[in-house]
C-alpha cells in the first residue's frame, strides 16, 4: 500500500490537490499532517518546516525523505497526537481518519485545518467496475457534524478533475485507498487501457471556535 502511494502520487496525477493545499496553507510556518502517509501533500505545501504523523512506521521513513525541513513522528490519530498544544499554523488531513478534538488542541487560535474527502464522483467508472467501497452518502453533512463542536467552516472547494490512467497506475490508486483491505473482484482486464478516470475531492477549511 505505501509503495503503491508513493508511485501514483509522484506520477503527478494528484497534482492539482496538493497545489489546492499548498494555496490554503499559505506561509503557515509549522504545518502538520495527520495521517500523513509518505508526505507527499505536506512536502509540496510547507513554506517553513512541517510535522509528518502516521502510524505507519514505513510509510513515515519515505515522509522524512520527501523535504529536507520535514519531522515524521509515529501517531495514532484515535489518540492524544504527541504535539503540544497550539503547535501547529496549518494542520492537513488528506483522506484520512479525523480527531477533531485533538485537531483543536494542537493547532494555534487563528490556525487552520485543511481536510480533503472523496466526492460522490471520485475514482469512477473504477467503483463500478471494480467493485470498490463507495463513499457514504452524506458524506460532506458528516463531515460538518463531527467536526462542529470544535471548528468552523472557513473555506470550501470542490476539486474535479480527469486522469488517462493505464492498468498499472489504476492498480496503484486502487492499493492506496480502503479497497485495498477489501475482497472484490479485479476486473481490470475489462477496464480499457487506458482509462479515463473521475477524481472528484472537497477540500475544505475549517478555524478552531476559540
Amino acid at each position: 500500500m505505501v509503495a503503491a502511494r508513493d508511485d501514483f502520487l509522484a506520477a503527478g496525477y494528484y497534482d492539482p490537490i496538493a497545489a489546492r493545499l499548498a494555496d490554503l496553507c499559505g506561509m503557515g510556518q509549522i504545518v502538520g499532517d495527520a495521517g500523513a502517509g509518505t508526505g507527499f501533500y505536506l512536502a509540496k505545501a510547507i513554506k517553513g518546516v512541517g510535522l509528518a504523523l502516521d502510524v505507519s512506521k514505513h510509510a513515515l521513513k519515505r515522509a522524512a525523505r520527501a523535504h529536507p525541513r520535514i519531522g515524521a513522528v509515529v501517531a495514532d490519530v484515535w489518540r492524544p497526537l504527541p504535539v503540544k498544544a497550539d503547535a501547529l499554523d496549518v494542520l492537513l488531513n488528506v483522506f484520512a481518519p479525523r480527531n477533531p478534538g485533538e485537531f483543536a488542541r494542537v493547532l494555534k487560535p487563528g490556525g487552520m485545518l485543511v481536510t480533503v474527502t472523496p466526492g460522490a464522483d471520485h475514482l469512477s467508472p473504477l467503483v463500478e467496475g471494480l467493485g470498490l467501497l463507495r463513499v457514504e452518502e452524506d458524506k460532506e453533512g458528516r463531515l460538518a457534524a463531527a467536526v462542529g463542536e470544535w471548528f468552523a467552516l472557513a473555506v470550501q472547494d470542490r476539486l474535479e478533475f480527469d486522469l488517462e490512467l493505464d492498468h498499472k497506475a489504476v492498480s496503484e490508486v486502487v492499493g492506496m485507498g480502503p479497497s485495498a483491505w477489501h475482497e472484490r473482484e479485479t476486473g481490470l482486464d475489462a477496464l480499457p487501457d487506458p482509462v479515463t478516470v473521475r477524481a472528484s475531492v472537497l477540500i475544505t477549511g475549517w478555524r478552531p471556535r476559540r
